[in-house]
């Protein structure tokens, strides 16, 4: 028997009706230009739920030239691919739909293409001079826009990236697979990207191309999906090589440097610093012993939630990671301290990434929850006393003692959204916890017909899942919650006591804004625009606080920097301490976590064992 050089790969996702003309018209076009014995077919089925297999199955035990190879669960259509390609015999790979959109007379020039050795990837194109494509525009028009993103952010010469018809050196192929992330509709244009990067030799070629079956721009697939990946991979190939420890250090820096600059259009630095020096520094003494003692109740709430979701581990050791993760936060932008907390117990502890990640997620959760009731309550109370009508003006334009000004309105604005959005989404998922109906994934269907729907849906479903599991835990909700309160509340009291040391008594109306104030702060630096939210913060207290008493907005931004700086020195003298306890390099936890996150992000979602048929 001929050594196979050549392995067509046929991506089968419920393709009962089509799949076996597809393979008979494949090996009579394959017997036309390459020697029998030297190619085979294989059927890539990817968990299909009609009679596929079995057609599949009786094909490979009829003809020695095809190949079944199953997978019980969906792999997405890059998964499929990428499965079958592993286990081809042939030097060549080549695979295209099983639609047979593309004309088969041309897949002599792209098997021969790389064949030949005369280049390492080739691929048919719908959008170059010569080819003859009859699309209609609610086809073409999303597919060139796709395509000019592609190669406007990506920087790729290609012309069409998602026509399915290609081909591969099989060498070639295994090696950009160790870098492509995705494994659905994204998978195309990402291995393409990829191989022009590395520096291998890319054929484009003019193809015949008619399109089957209907086609519309899908929600989930085409804006969430596509649009999404391409952010990704331009992140990964252009922005994150660029990323080192010194330069993360120093956009941090210069973010917090122009929140700073920015807030000196609307208040005198020097009144600001002159109004900071009268305060009394034994009671900032003080609020600062208050702010350390939240911290050991961080670490029994993280314990609380591990336990819940099957890891135990000391509250003393979680406080430390806890301590570490918001340091990071504080020193690096776009929040990237928070991944760090997976890194500290994966490499301490032995606790999965996927588990890591999927706790912060949850501790996340009932912090935004807990602030947002607090800070709703208060404004209820403010409403109904006829207290929050000031308030309102400002964040409609007016100013408050000619000072505060727009900074502060949009981080307010932030702090609304972001409170609604968390009280909404914790009501559903709670309220959902005990339902057997799979609310998510009829949710997302709405939106897509698209089997992309179901990757997305399966991704929401397990994020919501660990929520539902302290949630219909009632010991554990009641734990985490009384503690999240607990947290948030001597947030508060640190603030308060910054009021007192600035000369201002603890009445009760005081105290309702200081929980007001100090709520919507934290809310605004839930978006990662500078680290530690240095700007955000100070820019909401400052306005809530201007707003509802007679202090001036100097002396409110004096209050809000002494209150966020007393927590910042406190959360960076315990993340500094915790780093020497568990000897652990802040750089080196951001850079594994970032790693981490790339290599769990797709590849974990697959569960069961595919399995290869060849009989």
């Amino acid at each position: 028997m001929t050594e196979v050089e050549v392995s067509v790969i046929l991506p089968a996702f419920n393709e009962a009706d089509t799949i076996e003309h597809t393979v008979s018209v494949t090996l009579e076009t394959l017997a036309t230009f390459l020697p029998a014995g030297s190619f085979e077919v294989i059927v890539a089925e990817d968990g299909c739920t009609d009679d596929t297999p079995a057609i599949a199955k009786r094909l490979a035990s009829g003809d020695e030239r095809v190949r079944h190879i199953h997978s019980d669960d969906r792999l997405g259509r890059g998964g499929a691919l990428e499965f079958a390609a592993e286990r081809a015999r042939g030097d060549t790979v080549a695979y295209f739909d099983t639609d047979l959109a593309t004309e088969m007379s041309h897949l002599e020039e792209l098997i021969e293409s790389v064949r030949s050795g005369e280049y390492d990837v080739a691929t048919g194109s719908r959008h170059m001079p010569g080819e003859h494509a009859d699309r209609p525009p609610k086809r073409d028009v999303p597919s060139k826009g796709y395509n000019g993103l592609v190669r406007l952010f990506l920087r790729s010469d290609l012309r069409d990236h998602q026509c399915g018809f290609k081909a591969f050196d099989r060498n070639v192929l295994l090696t950009i697979l160790d870098d492509v992330g995705d494994e659905h509709w994204f998978w195309d244009t990402e291995v393409l990207v990829r191989a022009q990067r590395a520096g291998y030799r890319v054929k484009e070629f003019p193809v015949e191309w008619t399109p089957k079956g209907d086609s519309k721009v899908d929600l989930v697939r085409d804006v969430f999906g596509m649009g999404s990946q391409i952010v990704r991979t331009w992140w990964q190939l252009s922005v994150g090589p660029r990323i080192t420890p010194v330069r993360s250090f120093a956009a941090g820096t210069l973010l917090v440097i122009l929140a700073v600059a920015l807030m000196t259009l609307y208040i005198d630095p020097q009144a600001v610093i002159d109004e900071m020096a009268r305060a009394d520094y034994g009671l900032v003494a003080a609020a600062a012993v208050v702010y350390l003692t939240s911290w050991p109740l961080r670490g029994l709430r993280y314990r609380d939630i591990l336990s819940a979701i099957g890891y135990h581990e000391r509250w003393d050791f979680l406080t430390g990671a806890v301590f570490i993760s918001q340091t990071g936060n504080l020193v690096f932008p776009a929040r990237a301290g928070d991944a760090v907390r997976a890194y500290v117990v994966k490499v301490r502890r032995g606790i999965p990434y996927p588990s890591g990640f999927a706790s912060l997620a949850v501790e996340r959760v009932f912090d935004l929850l807990t602030i947002a009731l607090l800070a709703g309550t208060v404004l209820l109370g403010l409403v109904l006393t006829g207290s929050a009508d000031t308030l309102f003006a400002t964040l409609a334009g007016g100013d408050v003692s000619g000072d505060v000004g727009s900074s502060g309105r949009t981080a307010v604005a932030v702090a609304a959204a972001v409170g609604v959005v968390a009280i909404l989404a914790v009501v559903a998922i709670v309220a959902s916890a005990r339902s057997d109906r799979q609310v998510v994934r009829t949710a997302v269907g709405r939106l897509s017909s698209d089997a992309y729907a179901d990757y997305v849906a399966g991704v929401i479903e397990r994020f919501v899942g660990d929520v539902q599991t302290v949630a219909t835990d009632w010991r554990a909700f009641v734990r985490v919650g009384g503690n999240s309160l607990l947290i948030w509340s001597i947030d508060v009291a640190t603030a308060l006591l910054v009021f007192a040391a600035f000369g201002y008594e603890l009445t009760g109306s005081l105290v309702a804004v200081g929980f007001f104030a100090v709520s919507v702060g934290n809310l605004a630096k839930v978006l990662p625009l500078t680290p530690g939210g240095v700007g955000l913060y100070e820019g909401a207290f400052a306005l809530i606080v201007a707003s509802l008493t007679p202090m001036t907005a100097v002396t409110a931004v004096g209050v809000a920097v002494v209150d966020h700086m007393v927590k910042n020195v406190v959360t960076i003298a315990g993340g500094l301490g915790s780093m020497a306890w568990l000897n652990v390099s802040l750089t080196t936890a951001v850079e594994e976590s970032r790693q981490a996150e790339d290599r769990d992000g797709a590849g974990s979602e697959v569960e069961g064992i595919p399995s290869v048929d060849d009989t």
